[in-house]
């Protein structure tokens, strides 16, 4: 404490030297206006004098200190209080300055204008940052300005934007007051602070408002104090006029706070210099550890944090000081308004609060009622919104018109608009949301209305207007938005306008109608193209049945001309499709005008359906050429030119038939639609038919979202890198070889079969054998045809051999024959080697003619019914491997 100096002496006491003035003034610092040397500037400057001047030799002085060299390594702070609470001392202690300070004896303003000094403590054993510049600003609430608070005002906002560090020096007693605690001037200084130098939160550097609580004699704890003035300041700053876009701004966004308590002065002199020389510690570097964040002692933490410099460099800061004070001067939002302003502010400002609770009372349940809606995404129209509110404004107006008229008229004027304004917020919110519901409403109820007469018409299977229906439903629809809008107009107020709710209105009116006019067109499209689906079908099929009905027996020619049936397919297809697709085409372009489809909408629709119809035609094709319709087919083809002749007439197989000569044409007939069929090729034209031109290029209107669902075809779509001829060949060389080898096979059945025929006739009986079997069989026959029992029974017989030969059963039933005489005998040999070998006779017969027979009963195996085969014979292995396999 021995090294502690006030005003480079010792401490001062409490008992003043009889040599000392009453009041030791800044006189020796150098002044606003003077001519200075540089021993003048020794102690410091004055920035700015008591008549607002500002120092332009602040750039000399900062120069002289040694300040203009270190560009950003410097640091300002100011201190801010009521007049005589020992602000200049404080900083005369902490930084061993030497402001002028006043007298006990004499209770007058020793401060005037703001000062500037350099920290005299630099290099002492606090380890105080480098370049501290401490202003010492004119005390508050002086009986030398009196109610002239202009000064006061514009002083601390320049304290405040300049500065990294405010020091607000307050007495314990003022915590908790208004005017004593100065907020009534700091709610000003912040209002202005906002307007003119805070854009958001982000672009300026903070503050730190340094709080010095004097005098403190320990009854209240620091911590409640600290409550209690943040509480206060928050409590301000909620309620003071922000710029547009920080309404929702808090004051923890542009100023960091922190507080320390000293005790009494005169009272507790070692106590109060102990506590400064803790609290100058705290006056050096630092930042902000996240991982200390809570461990350290707040009383210990340093001042100086990165966030708070203004980046100004020290060469620049006399220009930025000189221009910030040019600003705060010519505002004229820090002018002082007289008593009587400052009643009518406090009546008007209480008579706006009471008149509120009523409109509070009609307005609140509404704005509930919209919030509910809203947060459960309903859009509800609220009744008789427009009377409830036009009630509620004219109402609050005259209550306080009324009440604040005889106040001031130009802050009555300006209290009122400042209602009006606010009330108007509230009530254009409600107008604007209840303009939201109706539109959501309408469209809507629009969109349902249109969709549900378009079923109607198409229940009824009338031909419906689409273009009509949408006509209808849109006037219906602006009619009732433009009701419920008049309904809601609010008398007397600017903002209450539909004009361009309504223009919104029309215009998502038309997009819904368009996009109801696009999917009625796809709806439409779909139609189409299951009617020339079903067109298709049929006709395709009907042409490629034609091929399995080759009635032409030996006429089938083995070279030249083609029967029409088949040389002209892809002809009579490709006109098929073409036709049908052209009437498709006309269907859809009539409907389309009733839904008022554009031309370039209709154009799209038109080279959809052709794409979407060669798809279709593609599909069908590939249908028919399915392995099994085309064998079925191949097959009928060639039996049809084998088993019939020129007339149609089934042949009857004889040896003397010409069967080779035959059966080569028919299959040689049939072998060339193979190929007939592998490729879509024009008789006419020998060439695949016009399918690129007869789609067309995709018109320029075409939307992505129209080509999404489109398969890509060749030649057509460059971008697939496959040919028109490839997108015409339907079978590929590998599978026309396959095809051709079965085909060849099933002939060849066909043949043998036809040959099988011929040669089970050829077997003749003699005509003499007929004579005599009569006459050696007279008496049966005779016998037979007089015994009725007899006579029935050959009926039957003879009926069934018809029945018999006609179904060609004589070999199926020959060969069941013998299946079952064979396994009978199998069988009964089973049963006889049982028996033997249940007796002992048996047992040594059979052991002997084992021993005899060595090793040729070796592999003879049990016989069973699972070891037959389907003819009643023993299976070998190999039936038992397949069947073992399946």
């Amino acid at each position: 404490m021995a090294t502690l100096k006030v005003n480079g002496g010792s401490r001062p006491g409490n008992v003043r030297h009889p040599t000392a003035p009453g009041a030791m003034m800044n006189s020796h610092f150098a002044s606003v206006g003077e001519d200075a040397s540089k021993e003048a500037y020794e102690h410091g400057i004055q920035v700015i004098d008591e008549d607002k001047n500002f120092n332009g030799d602040l750039y000399t002085y900062l120069n002289v200190e040694k300040i203009i060299p270190s560009g950003f390594n410097y640091h300002l702070i100011s201190v801010f209080g009521s007049q005589s609470t020992g602000k200049s001392t404080l900083l005369n202690y902490l930084f061993g300055t030497q402001f002028g300070v006043m007298s006990e004896a004499e209770r007058r303003q020793t401060t005037k204008g703001i000062w500037m000094s350099k920290n005299k403590r630099e290099g002492d054993s606090r380890g105080m940052a480098d370049n501290i510049l401490v202003m010492d600003v004119e005390g508050t609430d002086g009986r030398e300005r009196g109610e002239d608070q202009d000064f006061e005002r514009k002083s601390a906002l320049f304290a405040l934007a300049t500065s990294e560090v405010l020091i607000v020096n307050i007495w314990e007693h003022q915590v908790g007051l208004y005017q004593g605690a100065n907020m009534g001037l700091l709610k000003t200084v912040f209002e202005v602070n906002l307007q003119l130098f805070i854009k958001d939160s982000k672009t300026i550097p903070k503050s730190l408002l340094f709080f010095v609580i004097r005098d403190h004699l320990g009854t209240t704890p620091l911590r409640n104090l600290q409550n209690t003035l943040l509480a206060d300041l928050s409590k301000l700053w909620s309620s003071i006029s922000k710029p547009s876009g920080l309404d929702n701004s808090r004051i923890e966004d542009y100023f960091d706070f922190a507080f320390v308590a000293l005790p009494h002065k005169i009272l507790q002199p070692e106590k109060f210099e102990e506590a400064v020389e803790k609290l100058g510690t705290r006056f050096r570097e630092g930042y902000n550890d996240p991982k200390k964040a809570g461990l350290m002692d707040e009383t210990e933490m340093p001042v100086f944090l990165p966030q708070y410099h203004r980046r100004i460099p020290a060469d620049g800061f006399s220009v930025y000081a000189e221009g910030i004070w040019d600003q705060i001067v010519h505002n004229k939002d820090l002018d002082l308004p007289t008593q009587q302003e400052l009643l009518a502010q406090f009546r008007c400002d209480e008579i706006s609060r009471e008149v509120l609770v009523a409109f509070d009372e009609k307005i609140t349940p509404l704005e509930d009622k919209q919030a509910e809606d809203a947060r459960v995404g309903r859009a509800t129209i609220i009744p008789d919104l427009g009377p409830a509110m036009n009630a509620a404004r004219s109402q609050i107006l005259k209550d306080f018109e009324t009440s604040a008229s005889r106040y001031h008229k130009g802050v009555y004027t300006r209290k009122k608009a400042e209602l009006e304004s606010k009330i108007d917020t509230r009530l254009k919110t409600l107008f604007q949301k209840q303009l939201t519901a109706a539109h959501k409403s309408g469209v809507e109820t629009f969109s349902n209305a249109v969709s549900a007469d378009v079923k109607a018409g198409q229940k009824k299977g009338a031909t419906y207007d689409f273009a009509q229906i949408v006509d209808t439903e849109k006037k219906r629809a602006l009619a009732k938005f433009e009701i419920e809008a008049k309904s809601i107009l609010v008398e007397g107020a600017q903002w209450s306008s539909y004009a361009q709710e309504l223009k919104l209105y029309q215009k998502d009116l038309d997009e819904v109608s368009a996009r109801l006019r696009k999917d009625e067109m796809r709806r439409l499209a779909t139609r189409v193209e299951r009617w020339v689906r079903s067109r298709l079908d049929e006709s395709i099929g009907l042409e490629f049945n034609k091929i399995g009905t080759g009635r032409g027996g030996s006429g089938a020619p083995e070279h030249g001309e083609r029967p029409p049936a088949e040389k002209d397919l892809w002809d009579r297809i490709w006109v098929i499709f073409t036709e049908t697709v052209e009437g498709a085409e006309k269907r859809f372009t009539d409907r389309a005008q009733s839904f008022d489809a554009s031309p370039e909408e209709v154009e799209v629709g038109l080279w959809r359906l052709r794409r979407k119809s060669w798809g279709v035609l593609r599909a069908k094709i590939e249908e028919e050429l399915m392995e099994g319709n085309i064998l079925l087919k191949l097959r009928e083809n060639f039996e049809d030119k084998f088993r019939y002749d020129e007339q149609g007439v089934p042949r009857i197989w004889r040896p003397t038939d010409d069967i080779e000569g035959l059966y080569t044409k028919a299959r040689e007939s049939t072998v060339k639609i193979i190929p007939l069929l592998a490729r879509f090729k024009l008789s006419r034209t020998s060439a695949p038919p016009p399918l690129d031109a007869w789609i067309g290029n995709a018109p320029e209107s075409v939307l992505p979202a129209d080509e999404e669902d489109l398969a890509p075809i060749g030649g057509v779509d460059e971008e697939e890198g496959k040919s028109l001829e490839e997108e015409m060949t339907l079978l590929s060389d590998s599978k026309a070889t396959d095809l051709l080898v079965r085909f060849k096979k099933t002939a060849d059945g066909v043949f043998v079969e036809a040959k099988r025929s011929a040669i089970g006739g050829m077997t003749q009986v003699p005509l003499y054998f007929y004579g005599l079997l009569l006459a050696l069989g007279w008496n049966e026959i005779v016998a037979v045809l007089r015994n009725p029992i007899y006579f029935i029974f050959l009926i039957l017989m003879g009926v069934g051999a018809y029945v018999t030969y006609t179904l060609n059963l004589w070999g199926p039933m020959t060969r069941m024959a013998n299946a079952a005489g064979q396994q009978a005998w199998d069988i009964g040999r089973e049963r006889l080697r049982e028996v033997l070998e249940n007796s002992d006779t048996g047992r040594q017969a059979m052991a002997m003619s084992a021993r005899q027979g060595g090793s040729r009963h070796r592999d003879a195996d049990e016989i069973s019914m699972d070891t037959l085969n389907g003819d009643g014979k023993k299976k070998q292995k190999d039936d038992v491997d397949d069947l073992d396999d399946i």
